[in-house]
């Protein structure tokens, strides 16, 4: 849990400014589940350079509870939270410094969105929030006002999450709030999780990962963890003590993040992604009449295939479908051994390319189109798909052919941008696993959104 803090204070010398407005808003990782907004009599003058800067004066203050009125609402919602702050030095030294003087110790692990952005948004011109927010495109309000800022902050942190493949956060964040609270059984685990789509991450008592995983309904998956009696289930049952998770929206980006996720933390109860999940590929090559030949066959070592299948029936099944589509001729794409014309041509379904009555060129034309559409070779495009929320989409970057990464954008992004599309995305590798899983869910999926970016 975290509490999104920001304040804005008198100013003045060091340790005896004052708060003059705090906004706090208690996040789970997913949506704000609680929030607090004051305004706060600081009982000293405030700098004048700083009514210039928030608008805040001490005639607005003169009714607003002094520190001491919300000092308790404030311990209340940060309870077992970690404190987030753009600086975070400066908001959790001047809480600290407050409750120093009404003689109360307030200790809280803390984050800097500052530091997170440095580590996980590299080469920004400026990582103050105002500058940075608007080149991310995060919409701000209210600048230099508590509850402005801190929604600012809390737009920012949930793109760092979303970019924290490690999952370095969620872990030290796991580890501070089982010291506090332990999930005291797997049903009280199970009734706090979504029945969305998303990557969970299931945690031992020490906060480590033990276990990634996908679902499209990951309360259900969990479900199935904590009740099969295979081997594997029975480990997690033993182990587990939580589980987070990370809504995706999007099938492909869940695919795609477990994947990346299990190289890089390497859970003790995941197996490696099989290699051999894909084991066929669909490779093409033109006769002794120039005719283009389309096969499905065992994944070669040193030729990259057009798409990939998880097993040879799948790739019949897709030529049988292609035949279909593009009236494409059975004998050339491996389903039929006549010595003569095939069975299709019989019924005249077929235009005789398998005894060369047809223009060579005009049936390369329509298997260059099966190609084309299943393969995104040397292509620079965008995969767009749901989001986690109602007004935001998930997108999947490939620039000359390779996997970039993936991100999310509010639909009042202008995504075509190159330099807004390059802050919103979480770079990923690019190996054979994550090709395969793109391709089959392009594949699969006819809503996904494809754009093509111009060079």
């Amino acid at each position: 849990m975290y509490a999104i803090l920001d304040i804005e204070t008198t100013g003045g010398k060091y340790n005896e400014e004052g708060i003059t407005e705090i906004a706090v808003y208690k996040f789970d990782g997913h949506e704000v589940v609680d929030q607090f907004i004051s305004l706060v009599n600081p009982e000293r003058e405030i700098q004048p350079f700083v009514v210039n800067l928030t608008g805040i004066n001490s005639k607005m203050l003169r009714n607003a509870p002094k520190f001491y009125e919300v000092a308790k609402r404030i311990v209340e919602i940060t309870e077992d939270c970690v404190l987030v702050a753009h600086n975070s030095d400066f908001d959790y030294r001047i809480l600290k410094t407050e409750f120093n003087r009404l003689g109360f110790k307030y200790k809280r692990k803390s984050l800097c969105t500052v530091e997170l952005s440095k580590q996980l948004i590299p080469d920004m011109e400026s990582y103050s929030l105002g500058k940075l927010a608007r080149a991310l495109g995060i919409p701000m309000s209210d600048r230099h006002r508590a509850s402005g800022d801190a929604q600012a902050t809390l737009k920012l942190f949930k793109m760092i999450l979303n970019k924290d493949s490690s999952k370095k956060i969620i872990k030290e964040t796991i580890k501070v709030e089982q010291k506090s609270k332990l999930a005291s059984n797997l049903r009280q685990i199970i009734e706090d999780l979504p029945t969305e789509t998303g990557v969970y991450y299931i945690h031992n008592a020490e906060g480590n990962i033990i276990y990634i995983g996908k679902s499209n309904n990951i309360k259900k998956r969990i479900t199935q963890h904590f009740t099969n009696k295979n081997s594997k289930s029975k480990k997690i049952q033993v182990q587990v003590s939580s589980v987070s998770y990370e809504r995706t929206g999007s099938e492909l980006v869940a695919l795609l993040k477990e994947s990346e996720e299990i190289k890089t933390n390497k859970p003790i109860l995941n197996r490696a992604l099989k290699r051999n999940k894909f084991s066929q590929g669909l490779y093409s090559f033109k006769d002794d009449n120039g005719y283009i030949n389309l096969r499905i066959s065992q994944l070669r070592q040193n030729e990259k295939p057009i798409t990939t299948f998880t097993n040879r029936q799948s790739g019949i099944s897709f030529l049988n479908r292609m035949i279909e589509k593009f009236e494409l001729c059975e004998k050339l794409l491996g389903l039929e051994k006549s010595q003569t014309s095939c069975f299709r041509y019989e019924i005249k379904e077929c235009y005789g390319a398998c005894i060369n009555e047809e223009d060579v060129e005009a049936y390369n034309k329509r298997a260059n189109s099966v190609i084309e559409m299943n393969s995104y070779d040397n292509k620079d495009m965008l995969l767009i798909d749901r989001g986690r929320y109602i007004d935001e989409k998930s997108v999947i970057l490939i620039e000359d052919g390779i996997f970039r990464g993936i991100g999310f954008f509010d639909l009042n992004h202008q995504i075509n941008n190159r330099e807004i599309l390059s802050s919103l995305i979480t770079p990923m590798q690019n190996n054979r696993d994550t090709q395969n899983i793109i391709q089959s869910y392009m594949r699969r999926n006819k809503r996904l959104k494809i754009i093509e970016l111009l060079k």
